[in-house]
């Protein structure tokens, strides 16, 4: 609010005191429950997800893997009121579960927590997705820990405990759950209470099987929270597993805070008593008509002329409080957006580049260079995308751009912020510390440890469950065309994060998709969109096949026979043991069996499905998600690759259909063999 109009409202609210009116509402007491979850109120982060209206923080897979996770409230609580100087109580009740398919696999556990921040997630492991293994004290937060590990890192008592967590994951206290026959590992649904009562400091945790609160908690603490209670804090659930097959549902949630007290409106009495009043003598009556005129206009200004005043100070106050809350509602917008994508200045993003300079370099792709981004202040790493085109497109280019940065899923790639300076377009990512699929799967040194099949087998579903995502689950439909190994990112613990929407459409769902210019990768490529250059959900579901082939054998789409040197496509070498019995031999031979089987025969197969020449007969990621999850029974694939014929020729040429596939496969146009 600019200083004029500060003053004029102040004018205003005093004016407004002075007429009896209440002054502004206090802070007030919040209630939440959630019988049910869905998205609608609540953020994500790491591998949480909402299942038939069941909160998971962590992946579920059938073997193990380490992951970490968290949900929030999308809204801060108040717990502090300033102007009472009152710090609230609060009661939480939620009911849980951790569960696992193998006994002997349990760890980490999960937490309940009170943040300043809306992005607390932690590493897996240990730090219970709460805390980052990097960086101990990033993170603030009341925690109240539900442990499944005894980490003696952190002086965890055993492995079946609760405690007490203040910005460290060395509890203040601990308790035993088996004390009161609870096992927070049996995989049962298991009901919490916490409350905080402020007048009393101290905090009471209660466990049942039931859903009936016990009359004695399990632990008490005493101690006053609102030495760390700030004014606003967000609440939510964190967890993490590190190599296990652990899994943690949060299945129903409460929340309420109390001890603000409701604001009385002041009145205003005019009852004056009589000794206040000084006694004089009374006047003796004078004739004084030539002054009654005078007297009446006197009068006359003497309410007039205020009342003027007290109306112009309403208007002027209306237009304040409305400028006001204009302003607040910006205010509150960008709070809301703190988190999603900002503008940089070209001056920060050169300097944690250092000029953009040769060392920095990640990559490179069809959208540009990609370098590493130190930020000295925040002490952050990020990847920024330096465009090799113009400023021709930039309007498409900020349209594009509005779409995407709307796009939230775990195994996306998070586009934090963009720059639109000096001529040039750049974008910037998180950091992927271990690059791409690409550099990972095929090493540069033959001398490299091969990708885990857990690791790949996580990437499969990951990346169905982002495609899941951009195919059926945003309000518009969003067709990637350029899924490959290169676009595919690794985070820190081998997760799928697919990137690089430079080629990206738009469509809504339901309407026939629009005939494009065909661009992409050769190899990846599905053969009605070489043919006819239109991009459906089909055609991802067709170069997701390839990137699962590749995934299961090592190879690439199209790679040099070392004897005969001739070009060989995956598919059909692939589908070629399949018709023999063997497709257990296109196995990676550098992971010298050390998979699962059956695990490999699915992965396989499925892969073949979704690159089947007939797009019809494809399957839809949705159903790709469910088989790898196991809620879905495989497809059946022909044994004989089907062939698909074509009244036309090729409307482009192979330099319009191919990009970067010199780089990648070393071959030239007479070389490309295209086979339906």
């Amino acid at each position: 609010m600019i200083p004029r109009n500060l003053f004029v409202f102040s004018i205003f609210l005093v004016s407004c005191s002075f007429l009896g009116y209440p002054s502004m509402a206090s802070s007030e007491n919040v209630s939440l429950d959630f019988p049910f979850f869905s998205i609608r109120n609540l953020t994500l982060l790491g591998d949480s997800f909402i299942r038939k209206d069941i909160v998971g923080l962590t992946r579920e897979l059938g073997v193990p893997s380490s992951s970490s996770g968290s949900v929030i409230y999308n809204c801060p609580v108040v717990f502090f009121d300033q102007e009472t100087n009152i710090t609230a109580s609060f009661s939480t009740r939620f009911a849980f579960s951790i569960d696992n398919s193998n006994p002997t696999s349990f760890g980490d556990g999960l937490t309940f927590f009170l943040s300043p921040n809306n992005q607390t997630l932690g590493s897996p492991g240990g730090y219970l997705g709460l805390v980052n293994s990097s960086v101990l004290t990033k993170n603030r937060f009341i925690a109240i820990e539900f442990d499944t590990r005894q980490d003696l890192h952190f002086n965890d008592p055993d492995d079946n405990h609760v405690g007490l967590d203040i910005d460290s994951l060395i509890s203040i206290k601990t308790a035993d759950p088996k004390l009161q026959e609870i096992d927070l590992r049996s995989g049962n649904l298991i009901t919490a209470w916490i409350d905080y009562l402020n007048d009393q400091k101290k905090v009471e945790i209660f466990l049942s099987y039931s859903s009936f609160k016990p009359d004695k908690p399990l632990m008490t603490v005493e101690i006053d929270l609102s030495d760390y209670i700030q004014e606003f804090m967000y609440v939510g659930f964190s967890a993490s597993t590190e190599g296990t097959t652990e899994q943690h549902h949060i299945e129903n949630w409460s929340f309420k805070t109390s001890g603000f007290r409701p604001v009385i409106p002041r009145i205003h009495p005019h009852n004056v008593s009589e000794s206040s009043v000084p006694l004089r003598p009374q006047p003796i009556p004078v004739s004084d008509s030539g002054n009654r005129h005078h007297k009446r206009i006197g009068l006359g200004l003497g309410i007039g002329f205020p009342a003027f005043f007290c109306a112009i100070l309403v208007v002027f106050g209306l237009f304040s409080l409305k400028r006001w809350e204009g302003v607040k509602s910006e205010k509150i917008l960008k709070s809301e957006l703190v988190t999603g994508p900002r503008q940089f200045n070209y001056k920060e993003l050169k300097s944690a580049t250092k000029g953009f300079h040769q060392s920095r370099i990640l990559g490179h792709g069809s959208f540009g260079t990609v370098y590493k981004a130190f930020f000295v202040e925040s002490g952050t790493i990020s990847a920024v995308k330096r465009s090799k085109h113009t400023h021709e497109g930039k309007a498409e280019f900020l349209a594009e751009l509005t779409i995407i940065a709307c796009l939230r899923h775990k195994n996306l790639v998070q586009l934090q912020g963009w720059c639109v300076e000096k001529g040039e377009l750049l974008l910037v990512y998180e950091y992927m510390p271990n690059g791409s699929l690409d550099n990972v799967l095929y090493p540069d040194s033959e001398n490299g440890n091969p990708l885990k099949w857990s690791y790949r087998y996580n990437i499969a579903v990951g990346l169905a469950s982002a495609l899941t995502y951009l195919h059926q689950e945003c309000e518009q439909q969003v067709i990637h065309r350029d899924i490959k190994t290169s676009n595919i990112m690794l985070d820190v613990n081998y997760g799928a994060r697919l990137g690089d929407f430079g080629l990206a459409r738009l469509m809504d769902h339901g309407k026939s998709p629009v005939s494009t210019l065909t661009a992409g990768t050769m190899g990846y490529l599905a053969p009605e969109y070489l043919q006819y250059g239109i991009a459906t959900e089909k055609t991802d579901v067709f170069s997701y096949g390839i990137v699962v082939l590749e995934l299961a054998c090592g190879r690439r789409p199209i790679e040099r026979e070392e004897e005969s040197q001739r070009m060989v496509n995956l598919v059909d070498w692939v589908w070629r043991l399949y018709s023999e019995g063997k497709i257990v031999k296109a196995a990676d031979v550098r992971m010298k069996g050390e998979f699962e089987e059956e695990e490999m025969k699915k992965l396989l197969v499925l892969g073949l499905s979704c690159a089947n020449p007939d797009s019809m007969e494809r399957p839809t990621m949705r159903k790709v998600f469910q088989i790898l999850n196991n809620e879905a029974e495989p497809l059946v694939v022909p044994r004989a690759k089907p062939s698909l014929t074509f009244s036309n020729s090729l409307p482009l040429s192979i330099n319009e259909i191919v990009s970067d596939s010199e780089e990648e496969f070393g071959i030239i146009e007479s070389q490309i063999e295209i086979r339906v």
